[in-house]
């Protein structure tokens, strides 16, 4: 068994068909690619439709995962593609004229204490996430990894098939641009 990569085990025993290998695959986890989606999206149900969909996916490829690699980076990878598709496909609607709701990120949950702090809450999130969701895939992906699912610049170069500099480049330009938005400027900060 590989000591710096607890999932190996479990990816040995999902492929042999042992379900309490899977399940305890996608236990471990469905929260962190279900966040990940989230904060891509903006959409808690598309979410969690992503969130099914990205281990459908990971089953169906999990015999040409690496296991010297994170399973972590491997599967927010391919949740990565899974937004990517959907973002695909909304544009497609769009286009088509078929109505998609546009105030999906106001279905965000907030959990503060009172109505008065979660209204303010609630109105700065969804500022946020239709910010983070209108960033360029490019600087939308490592501010979600780096930032959101923690993960170290090497993990997150790693999952995106990039040099570690061009994960520090594109996190500042992701932070710079998402301030940018937020503040409603449209003049880019130096």
């Amino acid at each position: 068994m590989n000591d710096e990569n607890p999932d190996a085990a479990l990816v040995r025993g999902a492929l042999a068909d042992e379900a309490q290998a899977a399940r305890a695959l996608v236990e471990r986890h469905r929260e962190a690619i279900y966040r990940l989606a989230r904060t891509a999206t903006g959409d808690a149900e598309e979410a969690f439709d992503i969130t099914q969909d990205t281990f459908i996916a990971a089953f169906g490829a999990l015999s040409r995962y690496d296991p010297a690699r994170p399973f972590r980076g491997w599967i927010a990878a391919i949740a990565l593609n899974k937004c990517r598709d959907r973002a695909r496909r909304r544009a497609v609607r769009r286009f088509l004229g078929l109505p998609m709701p546009d105030n999906a990120a106001e279905w965000i949950a907030d959990d503060a204490p009172s109505p008065e702090a979660q209204a303010a809450s609630r109105e700065e999130l969804a500022t946020t996430a239709r910010a983070i969701a209108e960033l360029p895939s490019a600087l939308k992906d490592v501010l979600i990894l780096r930032t959101i699912e923690g993960m170290s610049q090497q993990e997150t170069a790693d999952s995106l098939g990039i040099s570690a500099k061009a994960v520090e480049t594109r996190l500042y330009r992701a932070r710079q641009k998402l301030t940018q938005m937020v503040r409603g400027d449209p003049r880019p900060r130096v």
